[in-house]
C-alpha cells in the first residue's frame, strides 16, 4: 500500500510508525486503513521485532473526522461499515504479533485515546492529555477502552468529557513514563531496542498470551499460559537460552 498518512521507517529491529496528517492527526476511512495495513504487515515482517507508534506535530490524535460523518447514510450500511473498518484498525495494533510502544507525543482525544489504549506500553510527553469527548458530539463508543482507568475515573471522564493530563495519568499507573517530548522517542527507542533483543517467537507468544488471558478467570488463563510455556520449551529458541543460562553466557536469539 502508498501510505499517504503514515512514515514507517525501520532500523535495528525496530519500526517507527508515525501518524502524518496535519494539522491535528484526525482519522478518516484512509488513516484507518493505513494502520490496518501497516500493522498486519508488521506482524508478518522478520525485519521487524518490536514497533513504535508516536505522532508527527503537538497532537499524537484529535480523534475521528467528524466531517466524514455528515454523508453517510443509515440505510446504506454506511455506518455498519464504517464501525468495522474502525474497529478493526484499533485491534490491528492489539493484534500485531509484535510489541507496540505507544510515544504519545501530545493529546489523544477519542479515537486518539483508542490508538493509544491498544498499544502494549505506553510513554507520554509532559504536554499530553487524554480526552473523550464523544457525548459532547452526540455520540458514544469507546468505553470499553476505558478499563486501563479505575472505574470511577473512567466513568467520570466519559460522562464529563474532563481531560486527564499527562502527570495524572503517570500517577495513576496507566503510562509507563512521562517525559519532555525531547526525550519520548530516545526512551522508547532504548525499550524497544531491549524487547528486540529478545527472543522474537517467545515474544510473539507473551504477548499473544497477554490478549487471551485478559478475558479469562485467573486459573484458566493461568493453564493456558502453562500450554504455552510447555510450547515453547520445545522451541531451538528457548534450548539455546537454558544453555546459555547454564553456561552463564549471553543468548543467541534467532
Amino acid at each position: 500500500m502508498d501510505l499517504e498518512q503514515f512514515k514507517v521507517e525501520i532500523e535495528d529491529g525496530v519500526a517507527t510508525v508515525t501518524f502524518d496528517r496535519p494539522p491535528v492527526n484526525a482519522q478518516n476511512r484512509r488513516t484507518r486503513e493505513e494502520i490496518t495495513w501497516i500493522f498486519d504487515t508488521m506482524s508478518d515482517d522478520p525485519a521487524v521485532r518490536c514497533v513504535i507508534l508516536t505522532g508527527s506535530g503537538k497532537v499524537f490524535s484529535a480523534g475521528a473526522d467528524i466531517k466524514e460523518r455528515s454523508g453517510m447514510s443509515a440505510k446504506s450500511g454506511d455506518y455498519i461499515r464504517h464501525n468495522r473498518i474502525t474497529r478493526e484498525s484499533f485491534y490491528a495494533i492489539r493484534d500485531c504479533v509484535k510489541p507496540v510502544i505507544g510515544a504519545i507525543n501530545g493529546p489523544a482525544i477519542g479515537a486518539g485515546f483508542a490508538l493509544m489504549a491498544n498499544c502494549d506500553i505506553l510513554l507520554v510527553a509532559d504536554t499530553a492529555f487524554v480526552q473523550m469527548p464523544e457525548i459532547d458530539v452526540g455520540l458514544a463508543g469507546g468505553a470499553k477502552f476505558l478499563e486501563i482507568f479505575p472505574r470511577s475515573k473512567a466513568r467520570l471522564m466519559y460522562f464529563s468529557g474532563r481531560r486527564v493530563p499527562a502527570a495524572e495519568l503517570y500517577r495513576l499507573g496507566v503510562v509507563e513514563a512521562c517525559l519532555p517530548v525531547d526525550q519520548l522517542l530516545p526512551a522508547a527507542r532504548e525499550i524497544a531496542a531491549e524487547i528486540a533483543g529478545k527472543s522474537p517467537t517467545t515474544v510473539a507468544r507473551v504477548k499473544h498470551s497477554f490478549n487471551v488471558v485478559e478475558e479469562m478467570p485467573m486459573r484458566d488463563g493461568y493453564r493456558f499460559e502453562q500450554g504455552v510455556s510447555a510450547e515453547l520449551s520445545l522451541t531451538d529458541d528457548a534450548r539455546e537460552a537454558q544453555r546459555a543460562f547454564v553456561e552463564t553466557r549471553a543468548g543467541r536469539n534467532r
